[in-house]
């Protein structure tokens, strides 16, 4: 197997995550304490987690689990789903697994690292570049330029990580006919679903389409990644069955506990979007708020949905050399730019993420302005 390049944020976040003061990148929503949590169960949810057993799971995932997770979906069944130990796993294995050497993969930029670095590990890559003079828009006809007669998969991620842009009804409606139409497996990243503010969310893709790939985990919109459960949908249950081989590689199976809580979580979920909804929309004029005192040195727009946006940086010094600063001499991190480079195509050098689900970003913002103020 080939050498994977550094995971760029994960390098960055193993310097920086738990020793920066204000962590104002954060990708999730706010989280819960165990006891908040448990106190949304349901007397079965209460008694599978008091009962529990310490022994192997399910490979595809516990029964209940996938039924919770499919009950999420307008079409997808239980039998649909496979679990794994968060979204990540479920990236690698499906890049890993479903292309061969001779394949070609479509991948929209700016993105997570891995849904470009995994699959150029495998096959053959090419970039289509989401424009911020766009507004980060889909733009079905530069994917369908890059098409080739082996392109077997394009890779896309609604809400977008890091621009926090949702594409819109009618060209995720045409991408998704051009996928199936073409024998092209649409993998579609949709961990942010569920936080949007601005327009509804998109209708998933394996509801869509009985080839296309639903990702999902309990990390982002449910802001629980010390779970580590994430899952696929997928109506092609041949797909499901090459994964699930692959899985007895890695993790073999998820653990028992996370299961369970993961369990009572998509029980209470409508409670749980609902909190971290309101959470990110009380946070967006506060954020707001603290760019526009400073329209020298930033340009920001809320996010059509999730809990990241990619405000841009207008600082003589440069991005790169602001976040590096900040973060050393006043403890606030953010992720520069060149977190989110890509090989494939040119991405803006002048943005940086930051994260608005998360509770009380006032004095990390105050901090911030101090230290603007104090240059």
């Amino acid at each position: 197997m080939p050498t994977l390049p550094d995971f760029r944020l994960e390098t960055h976040f193993a310097r920086w995550e738990f020793t920066a003061r204000y962590h104002l990148t954060a990708s999730d929503a706010q989280t819960l304490p165990m006891s908040e949590l448990l106190a949304l169960a349901d007397d079965d949810g209460r008694e599978r987690w008091e009962s529990l057993a310490l022994g192997y799971t399910e490979v595809r995932g516990m029964p209940a689990l996938r039924e919770a997770i499919a009950s999420m979906y307008d079409v997808a069944q239980p039998e649909d789903i496979l679990c794994f130990a968060g979204a990540e796993e479920g990236i690698y294995l499906a890049m890993r697994t479903l292309l061969e050497p001779d394949d070609h993969l479509v991948v929209l930029t700016p993105n997570y690292q891995a849904a470009e670095t995994v699959p150029s590990s495998v096959a053959e890559v090419t970039g289509v570049a989401l424009r911020p003079e766009d507004g980060w828009a889909l733009d079905v006809d530069a994917i369908e330029r890059a098409l080739r007669p082996n392109t077997r998969m394009v890779s896309v991620n609604f809400p977008n990580n890091p621009t926090g842009a949702v594409a819109s009804p009618e060209a995720w409606q045409r991408l998704v006919e051009l996928c199936a139409e073409r024998g092209i497996l649409l993998f579609s990243d949709e961990v942010y679903r569920g936080l949007e503010l601005s327009r509804d969310p998109l209708p998933q893709a394996t509801d869509l389409s009985g080839t296309a790939i639903s990702l999902n985990v309990m990390s982002k919109a449910y802001g629980l990644p010390g779970l580590r459960i994430g899952w696929i949908a997928c109506r092609d249950h041949a797909v499901l069955d090459r994964l699930e081989r692959a899985k007895h590689y890695t993790t073999i199976c998820n653990s028992a506990p996370s299961e369970v809580l993961a369990l009572i979580a998509l029980r209470a979920r409508d409670q749980l979007l609902t909190r971290n909804r309101g959470i990110v929309a009380a946070n967006l004029p506060v954020f707001t708020e603290f760019f526009d005192r400073y329209p020298d040195l930033f340009e920001f727009t809320a996010p059509d949905g999730g809990c990241v946006t990619y405000p841009r940086y207008l600082g003589a010094d440069g991005v790169e050399a602001m976040c590096e600063a900040l973060v050393e001499q006043a403890g606030v991190l953010l992720l520069p730019a060149s977190i989110y480079s890509s090989t494939l195509t040119e991405t803006p050098p002048d943005r940086f993420r930051v994260g608005v689900g998360r509770q009380n970003p006032e004095p990390a913002l105050a901090v911030w302005a101090d230290w603007l103020e104090s240059r």
